[in-house]
């Protein structure tokens, strides 16, 4: 096909732009925007925007950097980074619908989505294969683990655990065990992975410390991204679920 840019829309010159990308009527591609293979841009979506950030200065440079087949919908807007030389990372094959937001150095890994209206806060990480629901808002700083699902209209202000469901303001709903499943990972993996949720958000004790106490002793890769996520910092507080429920989903 080639790279097509459309009537009407505007991409800067100075824009980085891979093979096959296609820019639609109204759409806006900035100088700071770098686009990897066969991104798609559609109308009114505006791509490397200044920072929505009292202190920055225009003339810094940062830049917003997008993986290969990303899908970037109607009046998508994704902001460039605060600090010089800095970036806010899109990963391949997200498919951002319509008005969703990525704000200045959020970084989002491969294969998320983002439904109509998702916003993305100021420095907010997502792991892949994460999925936030329509009008979700996520405050700055938060970090969203690997195969998470954010239900619509969340107000998301703690951390979200990797492979979790979460609903409401931040509150845990369960483990995302359709998505589980969908990643083809064996049952024992599942079943250590929900033996490693109860034990983690159970209702007393402490998570950093539980979680920590579980490491040396699991054998998967999924469970140990999954503990790990509960001792390596973080600047919000660690979402959880409401007492009394239990969220591990049935067995394996």
């Amino acid at each position: 096909m080639g790279t097509l840019i459309h009537p009407g829309a505007h991409v800067d010159p100075a824009a980085q732009l891979g093979v096959d990308v296609e820019v639609m009527p109204g759409a806006v591609v900035t100088r700071w925007a770098r686009l990897g293979d066969r991104v798609v841009v559609h109308p009114t979506a505006v791509i490397g925007g200044d920072p929505q950030y009292l202190g920055f200065k225009r003339e810094t440079p940062t830049w917003v950097e997008v993986g290969a087949d990303t899908v970037l919908r109607e009046g998508v807007t994704l902001n460039r980074a605060i600090h010089e030389d800095a970036v806010t990372s899109i990963g391949a094959r997200c498919f951002f619908m319509a008005n969703s937001h990525a704000g200045h150095d959020a970084q989002v890994a491969d294969d998320v989505i983002l439904a109509n209206g998702a916003l993305l806060a100021g420095h907010v990480e997502v792991g892949a294969f994460s999925f936030i629901g329509g009008n979700a808002a996520v405050h700055q700083f938060c970090r969203i683990g690997p195969v998470a699902m954010i239900g619509g209209v969340s107000p998301i202000t703690g951390d979200v655990p990797p492979y979790c469901m979460v609903a409401d303001r931040s509150v845990v709903a369960g483990l995302n065990v359709v998505g589980l499943k969908r990643r083809g990972w064996p049952r024992e993996v599942i079943r250590e992975l929900k033996d490693a949720y109860r034990a983690v958000m159970r209702p007393t004790g402490n998570m950093r410390t539980v979680a920590a106490e579980l490491l040396p002793d699991v054998s998967s890769e999924q469970a140990r991204t999954f503990l790990e996520f509960f001792t390596t910092g973080g600047k919000r507080p660690i979402a959880r679920p409401r007492r009394g429920r239990d969220d591990g989903g049935d067995d394996a």
